[in-house]
């Protein structure tokens, strides 16, 4: 299955991030890929603001949304990508969601906020309380997750556990010492771990890293993208799983799921 990282810098106008996502679903859209993963929050950004992103929220049946889900009719390519839709005054919720063929096909609400390295974003947005839900795209079931997310080897797990051949994550990965270290090591744990594709899709700009990269089963990154924005493609394969798993069968082999140690 053929599938697309694109990653951009996300700015203060919405219609600019909606025209930069529609180019990006073209472009993935005419390579022949499934699956095209972007960024976290991308509606509206300014690093000068920290409360721009929540009151620029909107809603699903708002003019993003519609105009990206006008943009998917007629294609079978599944586009997945969160934003800030209103929960309240000065609050916020963190959706992610898959579009395709002009449908919303699943959502999920990032479960863990950012509560971290001096930034607090549950000052601000409201956690989710559902696990994430699987979705099928050509022969592979999608896990999602958000960002921060990572960190939490137990969710990805679950996934991994409930079917998920392939875990995506968009995100917003700020810079800071170590930060590019630990964003390379998690995504490689928790692809080798569970024995999943991993695509991570980093926004980059002033403030956050970029480095969106792909993660294969055992553990390699097949793709791999820099500081700048890129629309990157990779191959991912059924056969590829299986393998791994057959040779590295962790998931079988887990204990936590017997009775004596419940």
């Amino acid at each position: 299955m053929k599938v697309a990282m694109g990653q951009f810098a996300v700015g203060r106008e919405w219609q600019q991030n909606a025209q930069t996502c529609e180019k990006l679903m073209q472009q993935a859209q005419d390579a022949g890929a499934s699956l095209l993963v972007l960024p976290e929050s991308v509606l509206a950004a300014d690093m000068s603001d920290p409360g721009f992103s929540v009151s620029a929220a909107q809603p699903l049946d708002g003019p993003f949304v519609t105009q990206l889900l006008t943009k998917s009719q007629g294609s079978s390519l599944t586009t997945i990508f969160t934003l800030l839709m209103p929960d309240g005054p000065q609050r916020a919720i963190n959706a992610q969601l898959a579009l395709r063929n002009g449908a919303i096909i699943a959502r999920y609400d990032k479960l863990h906020l950012y509560d971290a390295f001096a930034m607090q974003e549950s000052q601000r947005v409201t956690a989710g309380n559902q696990l994430p839900p699987l979705l099928d795209v050509g022969d592979m079931k999608i896990g999602m997750m958000t960002c921060y997310d990572i960190r939490f080897p137990e969710l990805a797990r679950r996934l991994a556990l409930d079917g998920a051949d392939v875990l995506v994550l968009p995100s917003a990965w700020v810079r800071g010492p170590l930060k590019e270290m630990h964003w390379e090591v998690l995504v490689t744990a928790r692809a080798l771990e569970n024995t999943c594709y991993l695509m991570a899709v980093g926004e980059c700009g002033p403030r956050n890293i970029g480095s969106s990269l792909i993660v294969d089963p055992l553990g390699i990154a097949i793709a791999r993208a820099a500081e700048e924005p890129a629309l990157v493609f990779a191959e991912l394969d059924a056969e590829r799983i299986a393998s791994a798993r057959q040779r590295l069968p962790v998931l079988a082999n887990r204990r936590f799921n017997r009775p004596e140690l419940a």
